[in-house]
């Protein structure tokens, strides 16, 4: 049996609970990443050795490569691991929450109302309105959407179940007006919205990164620092109210912050899939289904994935950059229909 770390706070207020095996997991997928951030940085039309990376990060590099990586490589970069952490946790919440192992922002709704709304400020809003509203638009559309969920899922209070069924319908109704309206909508804005639709880190900046980086930085220790209650929502309703847990209250602030997470990374790329589903399985697979390591190992494995994903996007077939929710969904597509397989007689 692996051991034991526990952290406890001074006050008492916060305590972790890890095995080893997760502090050793998070460190080899912390290094791992680096790894990866830094090739990824070097691949393109002008190669760039990993060295000459990191001496452009500390500013001690030609003005060539700091045009290259400071002005068109790095926000990119930096914005697909942060919306791949976004979505990876976002995930990994829902899945503690419903518990049900199919649960993920884009499979109950969350990321086709960003879209549905992303959508339509192409088409209606784009030419007399500056695109620089269209995060806002996406995320908002993704806040509302899940703000209906809630409502209609409510009945004295919210079970995983019902909440699921209703946000499944409600992902079928999004994406069959997403559907219709580009269909309607002109060819201009029809090709933008296809992108947005299959999610894209392409042409990010750093004003994409400031963007995104507070959400970030907010919500998933929120999410670290509510560990311990989705743990307890695993166990069932009676049991976790049982132990004291007031468990509509959080579920509700669960589901805020996994509509945050995920509202903003639609807000910023698109409608990456899959990354939500896959990135907590993937984490179960490696360590103790504990919450307080699950979430951090979610966040790293949902950010190589989209990174990955991207650069082999931008790199494979020059000179076409495809989006890297192409490769994020030939990858889930296959994934979810091997988990529908697993849990056929559950």
């Amino acid at each position: 049996m692996s051991r034991l770390i526990v952290y406890r706070s001074k006050t008492g207020r916060f305590s972790f609970l890890f095995h080893r095996r997760t502090l050793l997991v998070i460190s080899g997928l912390t290094l791992l990443t680096i790894g990866v951030f830094l090739i990824s940085t070097g691949l393109g039309g002008n190669f760039i050795t990993p060295q000459d990376v990191l001496k452009t990060i500390f500013g001690q590099s030609t003005p060539q490569h700091e045009l290259v990586i400071g002005t068109l490589r790095l926000p990119r970069i930096i914005v697909a691991i942060l919306v791949g952490a976004s979505l990876g946790v976002a995930g990994s919440i829902l899945q503690g929450m419903i518990r049900n192992p199919l649960a993920s922002p884009d499979i109950i709704g969350v990321t086709g109302g960003g879209t549905l709304a992303a959508v339509t400020f192409i088409t209606y809003f784009a030419g007399t309105v500056s695109i620089h509203w269209l995060p806002v638009a996406a995320f908002v559309g993704a806040g509302f959407v899940s703000l209906i969920i809630y409502l209609l899922a409510w009945h004295k209070g919210i079970t995983p179940t019902r909440l699921v069924l209703i946000g499944i319908g409600i992902s079928a109704a999004t994406s069959s007006l997403t559907m219709l309206m580009i269909v309607l909508s002109p060819m201009n804005s029809a090709t933008k919205a296809y992108t947005w639709l299959t999610g894209s880190v392409y042409g990010t900046s750093w004003d994409n990164v400031y963007t995104l980086l507070p959400w970030v930085i907010v919500f998933i220790p929120l999410a670290l620092y509510f560990a311990r209650h989705i743990n307890l929502q695993e166990m069932g309703d009676d049991l976790a109210a049982g132990l004291g847990a007031t468990v509509q209250l959080h579920r509700f602030f669960l589901l805020f912050i996994s509509v945050a997470l995920a509202g903003s990374a639609v807000a910023v790329a698109g409608a990456i899939g899959f990354v939500g589903l896959i990135a907590p399985h993937i984490a179960k697979k490696l360590i103790a289904p504990s919450y307080g390591g699950l979430i951090p190992v979610s966040a790293l494995i949902g950010s190589l994935m989209v990174l990955i994903s991207d650069t082999v996007a931008r790199t494979a077939f020059p000179p076409l950059d495809i989006p890297a929710g192409v490769f994020t969904a030939a990858i889930g597509a296959l994934f979810f229909i091997f988990l529908l397989y697993r849990n056929r007689n559950r």
